[in-house]
């Protein structure tokens, strides 16, 4: 029996003695399944292949990058947040071994995991049991769970506080539990927003976007962005991380509402004419 992971999103599924005929995440419209094909393997396959490994780096006060070296599945960062002797683990990457685990027990372990959407659960699972810690995902995108575990908590509503100054905020989106982490006290309490690719830094690092799915351009309606610009307008912060290592360090509130008109424009046919 084997717990296997799909090579092209990286997300784990159930025990199962042969590998599954296919995969939901990857075979979903916001995903895709490889031109090859789709095709499988396990934790104990990468660690004996000696290709990977995951690199525990720090970022800035209190805020670690957790990343898999060389790129696997999606590709994305996760984010370890200290606080007080408090530890969240923003998204999760696929790979995990014995250095992981020194690393970030050096950090204090893992207190809580907090999921932004489907596309990051990865081994979420082999992450909680490895460090003791409850999963918290929101319960819209429960469908979507392919291994389930005792340690997944599905909230509801907008807002869950895990501890005071550390907040998830379902904003929806590219998923309709699609979730952020209001870090109020990160940047010298200026406020840190850690938000996978919910919101999405461009390549010039001076606006963001919104997708419902990146790998195949489907924009999202103008409606819902202007309702996610207006949830974020509540929120306490100057500075946005996503998940694949870009950072907007001064503005990003106002970079979040200018890229929001922007956005919306563009639909509207009121930016541009071509």
């Amino acid at each position: 029996m084997h717990n296997y992971i799909s090579e092209t999103c990286g997300v784990q599924y159930e025990s199962s003695v042969h590998e599954p005929t296919s995969c939901s995440i990857c075979g979903e419209e916001r995903q895709y399944v490889s031109s090859k094909g789709q095709s499988w393997t396990t934790l104990e396959d990468m660690a004996e292949s000696g290709t990977y490994k995951t690199e525990v780096s720090i970022e800035e006060e209190n805020l670690y990058r957790v990343q898999t070296t060389p790129s696997f599945g999606i590709g994305q960062t996760a984010y370890l947040v200290k606080d007080n002797g408090y530890n969240v683990l923003c998204d999760c990457v696929s790979y995990i071994d014995e250095d992981t685990t020194k690393a970030i027990l050096q950090l204090g372990g893992i207190d809580a995991i907090a999921l932004s959407h489907p596309h990051y659960y990865s081994t979420q699972v082999e992450w909680a049991e490895t460090f003791d810690a409850a999963l918290y995902i929101h319960e819209d995108d429960k469908k979507w769970v392919t291994r389930t575990s005792e340690r997944i908590v599905f909230w509801s509503g907008d807002t869950l506080e895990l501890r005071e100054g550390i907040v998830l905020q379902r904003i929806g989106g590219h998923f309709k539990g699609g979730t952020i982490l209001e870090w109020k006290d990160g940047n010298h309490q200026q406020g840190v927003l850690l938000c996978g690719d919910i919101v999405r830094i461009v390549a010039d690092r001076e606006w963001v976007s919104f997708m419902y799915s990146y790998p195949n351009f489907i924009p999202l309606p103008g409606a819902t962005v202007e309702r996610i610009a207006q949830r974020m307008e509540e929120l306490t912060f100057t500075r946005i991380y996503d998940a694949f290592n870009r950072v907007i360090k001064e503005n990003a509130a106002e970079t979040v509402q200018r890229s929001a008109k922007r956005y919306v424009d563009a639909l509207s046919g009121e930016l541009f004419q071509t």
